[in-house]
């Protein structure tokens, strides 16, 4: 359908309740009832909806589809699309060749009566494409940014009658993720994790969802882990200590692998760091996936691709100052502490004025978010350009009205140097690295970046490096047959 962009939440609630092959059950925990409310308002809900029903209780819920040590959290909302796909399978199992069934579910923590939590939810369906055929599932995270329970409850109800209504109705996957808001909008819902896998999904590449959730503004940021498997931020790292290395990996050199492990070396050490609940995090931002104005989604895999080969967790933000990111990783980690691993050059940019004249407080009003929560910057020396000596948090250059705040800073541990950094590496340029692999100069890139690294360039042509063409096979000779 071409024109699904201009159907209401009722119509689209409609065009379901009409089909007779759509069939299956709603279980909503939190926020009410409102996805399975839209369908009972439309009209003909009776050929859509064999049950739906709501087990507030904690009793009742663990009761039903498992304990479960938090209520609002995926593997809860996944106990609730096996337990009711199942009933639906066992209870109308005769009717299975002809019915695409489908299970709903959800769990939400909508705002509470002191409004002094954070109101989110997961939302998920479990659904046949064929009558008779293999599930698929969909599975996303939403924040709710009304203020006010009731507002938040309808943008739920719509959320649920979109999805459903996508999941049926629209074939290519990336129209489905723009479809989740219609009638709403960024400004209301924001969605921070979507996955979609099944049978009929195998061509739709998770991280390329995560990215485009990031590139539409439906948030902030978005994580996958070293599998590639899609992971939701708040419960990824939740009170736990991250250790955050941006960059470009463009591609990942000696140098990018060393700064993150002598960096975690100090981090693990420090007196506030739990060394069981350590997670690092290798992030880029738009700004570093963008080549020449555009964001090119084969060259962004293929940063990822090594990246995950490493075993590193990957996330993309539109957050190109530290502070932002800062400020959205601590509201996450409830006050753990943070660790930012930066070069020195990097750390030039983060005193430079020109980057917050849009702030009224100025640099003082960044730094106040950025070290005023229970951060660290750990900073990598560099080669000095024109000098011999390194370029380190000892002889690091700043304006003389700074140096009272850079005082601080260092006085405090705010600022911590890398110590123990592998000087011998500092000479690798990944923008060099990169013209090297363009050429095909296997005598020196090889030896700038990683083993696994170097193997899945040349494998897999990454980065435009010119594999040569495998050498044709010869035909087997025939033979020949006697008469």
């Amino acid at each position: 359908m071409d024109d699904f962009r201009k159907l209401t939440t009722k119509e689209k609630a409609l065009q379901i309740n009409l089909r007779k092959d759509i069939y299956g059950s709603f279980a909503e925990i939190g926020a009410g009832q409102e996805v399975a409310a839209n369908f009972f308002k439309a009209g003909g809900a009776s050929g859509t909806i064999a049950k739906t029903m709501s087990a507030y209780d904690m009793s009742f819920s663990d009761a039903i589809y498992g304990v479960c040590e938090r209520y609002v959290c995926e593997p809860r909302l996944m106990g609730m699309l096996e337990h009711e796909y199942g009933l639906l399978l066992e209870r109308l199992g005769h009717v299975a060749g002809h019915t695409q069934f489908f299970s709903f579910a959800n769990t939400v923590e909508a705002l509470n009566y002191e409004r002094t939590n954070q109101p989110h939810g997961w939302i998920g369906l479990r659904f046949q494409c064929k009558p008779g055929g293999p599930y698929n599932e969909c599975v996303l995270h939403i924040k709710m940014k009304d203020n006010d329970a009731l507002l938040q409850q309808q943008a739920l109800g719509i959320v649920g009658v979109n999805l459903i209504f996508g999941c049926f109705f629209i074939s290519n996957p990336n129209d489905l993720l723009e479809s989740l808001i219609d009638g709403l909008g960024p400004d209301r819902i924001e969605i921070d994790m979507f996955r979609i896998d099944g049978p009929d999904f195998e061509h739709v590449d998770n991280r390329l969802m995560s990215l485009k959730l990031v590139k539409s503004g439906m948030t902030h940021a978005a994580m996958f882990g070293p599998s590639g498997d899609v992971l939701q931020p708040s419960e990824a790292l939740y009170k736990k200590n991250v250790l955050v290395l941006r960059g470009r990996f463009r591609p990942v050199t000696h140098v990018n692998v060393d700064m993150l492990l002598a960096s975690r070396r100090i981090f693990k050490n420090e007196p506030d760091v739990d060394r069981e609940k350590i997670v690092v995090l290798t992030e880029i931002t738009l700004n570093d996936l963008r080549t020449e104005g555009e964001i090119d989604e084969e060259d962004f895999l293929h940063r990822v691709d090594i990246i995950c080969s490493l075993g590193q967790n990957v996330m993309i933000s539109n957050y190109p100052e530290y502070y932002r990111l800062v400020n959205y990783l601590s509201e996450i980690t409830k006050g753990r502490k943070i660790g930012i691993i930066l070069g020195i050059y990097n750390l030039q940019r983060v005193f430079d004025e020109k980057y917050y004249t849009h702030l009224r407080g100025g640099v003082l009003e960044a730094f106040g978010v950025l070290f005023g929560h229970n951060v660290t910057l750990y900073v990598y020396p560099s080669d000095k350009v024109g000098k011999k000596e390194l370029y380190t948090l000892k002889n690091f250059e700043l304006p003389e009205k700074e140096a009272g705040l850079f005082k601080y800073l260092i006085d405090n541990k705010k600022l911590v140097a890398v110590e123990n950094a592998d000087t011998k590496n500092l000479h690798i340029i990944s923008d060099n690295v990169l013209e090297m692999i363009k050429r095909g100069d296997d005598d020196g890139w090889e030896a700038m970046v990683p083993r696994k690294v170097s193997e899945a360039i040349k494998e897999k042509c990454l980065f435009d490096y010119p594999c040569k063409p495998l050498p044709a096979k010869k035909p087997k000779p025939t033979k020949k047959v006697k008469k």
